[in-house]
Parts: structure tokens; sequence; C-alpha cells
């Protein structure tokens, strides 16, 4: 029982350093795409006897392998994509660890199986992600040994995959958060240069505000080009000759 006990605490010590790399690497990285590929680095340190891993992200459009720590796994997940069903997509679909010794998949998924053997890959371990309404997926763990992962290898799976999800959502929210912080601002710049540029052909022509809005926005039309760089011209125009812009 002390042996099981230490063995635990050892496996708890990876687990804690391994989401402690994965903060550390959260306070460094602006991308989400460095997020997963450091949650795939790390959770092979977690969990022992993964030997490789990757990050399946399932959209509208289908789903697709965000990170991984080889370029194999990410031909057995195609191969998952592809034939639609498999340990990966299991897991996404049910909300459940799936647990796996290819040896005995057969059964299930004789494709899947097959490209795993190939591979040399001979146990696999699937915990699903959720990351926004939006986005799900699986975090996958490869191995080359036929110990088909035990059932202590999915409870720290699991807690690396709850924990990992926080930080991934709390990322992914950072950088939406950001990027409409920069739309407002791209939004806000633009409406300043269209109403200068407004100013000036209100001064220059004796129109209304409205009739010279009218007149960027048939100038944009007529050039195919975005009414805030037709109002950048019209600005551009009017400093270089004296405040008053070509037609």
């Amino acid at each position: 029982m002390t042996d099981r006990l230490e063995q635990w605490a050892e496996q708890l010590d990876e687990v804690t350093g391994a989401l402690e790399a994965l903060a550390s690497t959260l306070s460094r990285e602006q991308d989400l795409d460095a997020i997963l590929q450091a949650v795939c680095e790390q959770v092979i340190k977690a969990v022992p006897g993964a030997d490789m891993a990757s990050v399946t992200l399932s959209r509208k459009d289908g789903a697709e392998t965000a990170a991984s720590t080889d370029p194999r796994v990410v031909r057995l997940d195609t191969e998952q994509y592809r034939i639609g069903d498999g340990p990966c997509l299991r897991a996404m679909a049910t909300g459940e660890v799936v647990r796996v010794a290819v040896e005995t998949s057969a059964r299930l998924w004789p494709e899947f199986t097959a490209s795993a053997r190939e591979l040399g890959i001979r146990s696999y371990l699937a915990a699903p992600l959720t990351i926004d309404p939006g986005v799900s997926g699986a975090l996958n763990l490869f191995g080359f040994q036929e110990h088909g992962f035990h059932e202590l290898d999915a409870k720290f799976l699991d807690l690396y995959r709850v924990l990992a999800e926080a930080i991934v959502r709390s990322t992914r929210s950072r950088l939406q958060a950001q990027e409409q912080v920069e739309q407002l601002r791209r939004a806000m710049e633009s409406r300043s240069v269209i109403e200068q540029a407004k100013g000036i052909l209100m001064a220059a022509r004796g129109l209304t505000a409205e009739q010279a809005f009218d007149v960027l926005v048939a100038r944009s039309q007529r050039d195919n080009v975005k009414l805030r760089e037709v109002a950048l011209q019209f600005v551009a125009s009017a400093s270089r000759i004296g405040g008053r812009p070509g037609r």
C-alpha cells in the first residue's frame, strides 16, 4: 500500500510539474496554437507510458489536428477523421475518456487498428476537450508499448485535461478580447478619418454632411476601395494642396 501511495504521489508531482510548465508557457505566449503545442508536450511528462500526443479540435467544418508531438500521430488522427470513427472521435462524441490496447481494438475500429500497427503504436488514450460552445475536441496519447494504458493513467490524463481546458479557455477568451479591442480601435480610427474627410469636403465644396458622405461612398464604389482608404486619400490630398481635395 505504501508503495502505491508513493507511486501516486510521484505521478501527482509529474502532473503538477507539467501544469506549472504549461502555465509558464501561457505567461509568455500570445498564440493559441503555441499553447496547444505546449499542452501536447507537457502531457507526455504527466502520464506514464505516453510517447506521443496530439490535440484534435472539431469545428463546424470538421475535425483537425491542431497540435502534435510527432508527424506519425497526425497521420493516425487524419485516418480517423477520414473514416469518421476511432477512439479520438469516440471520446469527443461521448465526453468520456477512451482507453485502448490497439491489439484488442480491431473489432471496433479495424482500419484504425491497421494504421496504428503500421506506425508502431500499441496503446491509445483519449480524453474529451471542451474549449467553448463552438469548439470541442480531444487530447490524445499514443504509446509504443502494449500496456493499453492503466486506469490510473486515465485518471491522471483526466485531471490534466480539466486544468488544461481551463488554461486554453482563458487564453482563447483573452485573445478574443484583444481582437475585439483591436477591431474597435480600427473602427474608431476609420470613423475619425471619414469624419475628417467629410469636413474637408463640406468646407471645400459647400456640401452638407450627407452629401459629403455620398461623395466618399461613390468614390469607394467607383474605385472598388474601402471607404476608409478613400477618406485617407481625400485627407492626404487636402494636406498636399492646402485644403482643397481633388475630385
